[in-house]
């Protein structure tokens, strides 16, 4: 019964096309997730804002990655643009003044936001933790799926619902992280040390959902491997081991057995059998996303779907909190 489903809420940002990292790091487990829990998705438009990006290229982005998400399988959970949810502001004024300076000026994210964006260190960019502690409150969400560099913002949410709830009493549900289970961490195609993603400035660094057959084959030809020429994962070949992981996570096999699969064969054939196994796990979801694009009206129907069923939860938790803070409602 989905009533006895636990609550679990989710965020991406639509500031450009997903990589693999995206994909196989948080999209398709949100697939998952979505047959054991009662998953709410949101698009975090509102995020975005702290990089500044044109309003064209904004809405493009947005509803292209509505398009990714649907075409992955992100389509029985309630799927929602942020912006289009007026109570995750309003939640976040009266968060604003239930929240320190001290735990937000200590926040390493923002330091390290502000380190590369120096010529644009905005209030929003420090700000950015409290939106995500309403993201996460207005639904009353039980578990959160999060990563290494979000763990200091759930500690946040944590907190802060918990102020709230000795201050005013019982409002807030205090969210749990919810620890995925062995997602591999998909690394930089050249420089395995580091985290894939879209910013990289080698564009050979990262595959994006877009890329079409011949691009993704001739990035991952270009791939970084190691010294030697064994097939085998270990902290001595990161980029051998980022590659298995990538093949691994598409084809269902262990790392022994695609170790195994490899033995006796060179670089070069393994990164071509990795790049088809890309292919070919990627193809369904750029076929789909394609045929979606094609009727914009269908992407906005479960969008506006999507936010009326996000408004109702929200509207009934910030009605609660408004309340006990004393607004004089009319």
């Amino acid at each position: 019964m989905e009533e006895n489903k636990k609550i679990l809420f989710s965020a991406i940002q639509p500031t450009g096309v997903l990589t693999l990292g995206n994909y196989l790091g948080a999209i398709k487990n949100w697939v998952k997730l979505q047959d054991e829990y009662k998953c709410i998705y949101s698009i975090a438009d509102m995020h975005s804002l702290t990089v500044f990006q044109t309003a064209e290229e904004l809405r493009k982005n947005t509803i292209e990655l509505a398009a990714s998400l649907l075409a992955a399988g992100v389509d029985k959970s309630t799927l929602f643009i942020q912006s289009n949810v007026s109570e995750h502001a309003e939640l976040t004024w009266v968060l604003n003044c239930n929240t320190y300076i001290g735990e937000i000026s200590r926040m390493t994210q923002f330091k390290e936001k502000g380190r590369k964006h120096s010529d644009n260190i905005n209030v929003g960019l420090m700000d950015y933790p409290v939106l995500m502690a309403a993201d996460i409150l207005l639904y009353q969400a039980e578990l959160v799926p999060v990563g290494a560099d979000q763990k200091q913002h759930l500690e946040l949410s944590r907190d802060l619902a918990a102020r709230f709830n000795n201050k005013y009493s019982q409002t807030f549900a205090v969210p749990e992280p919810y620890i995925t289970k062995q997602t591999a961490r998909i690394m930089s195609l050249q420089e395995p040390g580091s985290k894939m993603s879209k910013s990289d400035p080698n564009p050979n660094g990262f595959v994006t959902l877009n890329d079409s057959p011949d691009v993704i084959t001739a990035k991952f030809k270009r791939a970084v491997t190691d010294s030697g020429s064994e097939v085998v994962a270990s902290k001595e070949k990161p980029g051998v081991t980022n590659l298995l992981n990538i093949y691994c996570s598409f084809t269902g096999k262990t790392i022994k057995q695609a170790e195994k699969e490899f033995e006796g064969k060179g670089y070069g054939d393994f990164k071509l059998k990795v790049a088809e196994a890309v292919v070919e796990g990627l193809k369904p979801i750029q076929e789909r996303k394609a045929q979606l694009l094609k009727d914009k009206g269908y992407i906005e129907s479960l969008l506006l779907k999507g936010r009326d069923e996000a408004k109702y939860i929200a509207r009934k938790t910030l009605s609660k909190v408004y309340r006990k803070v004393g607004f004089y409602s009319l």
